[in-house]
């Protein structure tokens, strides 16, 4: 896991660039606390999640404008599953977004913000991941 998250939050610097252009701050597709695990000291912590153009931002306030800086940020297209982890973690509302190498695990207020959270992002992997498989077909049919 530790690799995701250096990729993550790796090099960050105070340029809008870092996180892609998104404008985190403004029109987002969902927002929300959740609780998810630390990287290195695994304890559960309270954060802001923002969801916007196929990346999930967290911060430690809700008071999110211009000139905040995320903790984190996931690229959602990199992600291959959103799903329920209430079994894996035994606790109420948890679920998980998993890579091809790693998984993190969060914590919903209540079922519904569970699977609001898990469709929301659910639907951000499918929009997102279309338009890389879309370009990597223009690429294979520019070579033969």
């Amino acid at each position: 896991m530790a690799s995701l998250w250096r990729a993550v939050i790796g090099g960050q610097s105070n340029n809008s660039d870092d996180y892609g252009g998104v404008e985190f701050w403004s029109n987002p597709e969902r927002t929300g606390w959740l609780t998810k695990q630390g990287e290195y000291i695994k304890t559960w912590r309270r954060r802001w999640f923002v969801l916007k153009q196929g990346k999930l931002f967290w911060f430690k306030d809700s008071d999110v404008t211009r000139v905040s800086r995320p903790r984190g940020v996931v690229p959602v297209a990199s992600c291959l599953t959103a799903k329920g982890a209430e079994d894996v973690l035994n606790k109420q509302n948890a679920f998980e977004l998993s890579t091809r190498d790693e998984t993190m695990y969060f914590i919903a207020d209540s079922e519904k913000e569970k699977e609001d959270w898990i469709n929301s992002i659910g639907r951000s992997i499918v929009q997102n991941s279309r338009s890389v498989t879309d370009s990597e077909i223009v690429d294979y049919d520019n070579k033969h």
